[in-house]
C-alpha cells in the first residue's frame, strides 16, 4: 500500500503536470506526492487481503483547493486527518485555474475605492446562473467570501490583483499580485501550509466507497497503486473529488453534443465522488449543467484566462470583425462564437494585457501557440484574416475608447486601447470546462439523501458539489466556492466529530 507520512517527510518529485504539456505545478506542490510503496512482491502477496489503514476523525478524499483548505482547517482545530488523493500529485482542477477569485467586500476592493457588497455579489451570480442558483448556496458563498480570503492572506496566499470577469458589476475577481495563474499560486500555498503542518497524505490511492455503520459514514475503502484494497477509518468524510469534466462518456451521457469537445480538465476528473456518494443514498442535483469556455486553444486544450479579457483583449472572428460583447457570461459568449465562421475566434491583446497575465508566456509563448506581431497588419497576416477589416477594426475600437463613444457590442468595463506593440493572437474556440451539477448539499456542506436529509458524517465541497452556480458558473466563482465551502466542510465536519 502507499506509505502514510507527513508531507513533509515525503520525498521530492521532479516537476510534472498532469497532462503532457500542462501547467508544471512547481517544488511546494510536487513535494506533495507519497514517494513511499510497498515492494511489488509485497504487494502481490497480499492482493487479496484488506489493509487495515488506521483510524483518523476525518478523512478528506482529492486533494485540490477545497481538500487542502479543509484539511488544513480541520487540523487547525485539532482533528486527526487524513487527505487521501488519486492523481500522483496534489492540485486537482485548482492547477488549471487562471482567472482569480471572487470576493466582496475586501480590502483590497476598499482601498481601489470599488464598492461592492454582499447582495450584488449574490445578485450577479444568480443571475450568471440563468436564476437556477440555489439561493442558500450563493448567500452563504457570497457572504463568506471575504473572510476566505482573508484565511487565505493569513497563511501568505495574497490575492490584492483586482480585475473584471464576465457577469460582474464591479471588479470583484482577485488575483496574485505578480500576475501569476491564480490556482498554481493557490496549490503551492497550501501544499506549502499541508507541509509545515506534517498533514497525513496519501497519494496514488483512489477512493472506492464510502463504508458505512448503520446510517453513519464510517471511514472509505481504497484502492492503493499496486491494487490493494486499503480500508481508512473515520468518523467523517469530506468529499473533495472534483466534477467529471474529463469523463466524456459521463457527460455525453447528460449532453451527447459534448462527446467530441476538448476538455480543459485534469484526467483526475472522472466524477468518481458523486458516485460512490449516490451508492450510499446521496442526491445530486443539475448534473445536465455542464459549462463551456469560450477561449481554450484547440490543439492543446489550453484555456486562455477570462482575466485577459477583463484586462482588455478583444475577440474577432475570421473575417477579422469584432462580434460580441467579450465580458458577457462564458456560456453567451461561447455561444456567440460557435455561430462565426469555423466555431472559433481570435483573443486579440497588446503588451499591457501580456506583461499583466504571466502565464501568457508559460502557456502561450513556450508552447508557440500564439501569434505576435508589431502592427495591425502583420498581425493579420499571421492569423490568417482580411488584413483592412482587422486594422479598420481594431484602429475603431481605439478610436471609439478615445472619443468617449458607447461600444456598439455592449461592452462597458475594461474597454482599453489596444495600442502598445507588439500586438497578441491566440487562436480560440469552446472547451469543456466546468460541470455545474453534482452532489446535493446545504450550506453547512452536509451531503443530502433524495428526501433532504443530511448523510450522518458526510461531507462536500467544490466541483463535486452542485446546485450553486445553477445553469452558468461565473469566472472566479470556483475558486471562491472551493475556498469558502472547503473552510465550511471542515468546520461542520469537526463540529460533527468533536460533539459524537
Amino acid at each position: 500500500m502507499a506509505k502514510i507520512e507527513s508531507i513533509e517527510g515525503t520525498a521530492p518529485l521532479s516537476r510534472r503536470s498532469f497532462l503532457s504539456g500542462a501547467v508544471a505545478l512547481g517544488a511546494a506542490a510536487a513535494t506533495f506526492a507519497l514517494a513511499g510503496c510497498a515492494p511489488r512482491s509485497m504487494a502481490q502477496e497480499r492482493a487479496d487481503s484488506v489493509i487495515d489503514g488506521g483510524g483518523y476523525d476525518i478523512v478528506v478524499v482529492g486533494a485540490g483547493g477545497a481538500g487542502m483548505a479543509a484539511a488544513i482547517g480541520a487540523h487547525d482545530q485539532g482533528a486527526r486527518v487524513l487527505l487521501l488523493e488519486k492523481m500522483p500529485v496534489a492540485g486537482g482542477n485548482t492547477c488549471f485555474a487562471e482567472g482569480g477569485m471572487n470576493a466582496c467586500e475586501t480590502r483590497f476592493q476598499a482601498a481601489a475605492g470599488i464598492e461592492d457588497s454582499v447582495e450584488l455579489f449574490a445578485a450577479d451570480t444568480f443571475k450568471g446562473g440563468h436564476r437556477k442558483g440555489n439561493r442558500e448556496l450563493i448567500d452563504h458563498m457570497c457572504r463568506n467570501s471575504n473572510d476566505a480570503v482573508e484565511w487565505l492572506a493569513g497563511m501568505g496566499i495574497v490575492l490584492s490583483k483586482l480585475s473584471t470577469s464576465g457577469g460582474a458589476s464591479v471588479k470583484r475577481i482577485h488575483r496574485p499580485e505578480s500576475g501569476e495563474a491564480v490556482g498554481k499560486y493557490i496549490v503551492k500555498g497550501l501544499a506549502e501550509q499541508c507541509r509545515q503542518r506534517g498533514i497525513s497524505a496519501v497519494c496514488n490511492t483512489k477512493v472506492e466507497q464510502v463504508l458505512m455503520d448503520g446510517e453513519r459514514v464510517a471511514g472509505v475503502r481504497a484502492t492503493d497503486p499496486h491494487g490493494m484494497t486499503v480500508e481508512y477509518r473515520a468518523q467523517a468524510v469530506i468529499v473533495t473529488t472534483g466534477g467529471f469534466g474529463a469523463n466524456h462518456e459521463m457527460l455525453a451521457g447528460y449532453r451527447p453534443e459534448l462527446l467530441n469537445a476538448v476538455t480543459t480538465n485534469q484526467p483526475g476528473s472522472q466524477g468518481d465522488g458523486i458516485a460512490f456518494c449516490q451508492a450510499i443514498g446521496a442526491d445530486t442535483v443539475d448534473m445536465d449543467q455542464i459549462q463551456v469556455h469560450p477561449t481554450v486553444e484547440q490543439t492543446t486544450a489550453t484555456l486562455l484566462s477570462e482575466g485577459i479579457r477583463g484586462d482588455g483583449a478583444i475577440l474577432v472572428n475570421a473575417e477579422g470583425v469584432r462580434f460580441t460583447n467579450e465580458l458577457l457570461t462564458r456560456d453567451v459568449v461561447s455561444a456567440n462564437e460557435w455561430k462565426q465562421t469555423g466555431g472559433g475566434a481570435w483573443a486579440v491583446f497588446d503588451r499591457h494585457v501580456r506583461e499583466s497575465n504571466k502565464s501568457i508566456e508559460e502557456k502561450f509563448e513556450k508552447r508557440r501557440i500564439i501569434q505576435v506581431a508589431n502592427t495591425y497588419a502583420e498581425l493579420a497576416e499571421k492569423m490568417g484574416v482580411p488584413t483592412d477589416a482587422f486594422v479598420s477594426t481594431m484602429e475603431g475600437y481605439n478610436a471609439a475608447i478615445d472619443a468617449g463613444e458607447d461600444d456598439p457590442l455592449g461592452r462597458t468595463k475594461a474597454r482599453n486601447p489596444i495600442v502598445l506593440p507588439p500586438f497578441y493572437a491566440v487562436a480560440v474556440a469552446p472547451g469543456i470546462h466546468h460541470c455545474m451539477g453534482g452532489l446535493r448539499v446545504n450550506a453547512d456542506a452536509q451531503v443530502l439523501n433524495a428526501a433532504g436529509d443530511p448523510i450522518p458524517g458526510l461531507f462536500a465541497a467544490g466541483e463535486v458539489t452542485g446546485g450553486l452556480h445553477g445553469g452558468n458558473r461565473l469566472g472566479g466563482n470556483a475558486v471562491c466556492d472551493i475556498s469558502v465551502n472547503g473552510i465550511q466542510a471542515q468546520k461542520t465536519a469537526c463540529s460533527y466529530v468533536f460533539a459524537s
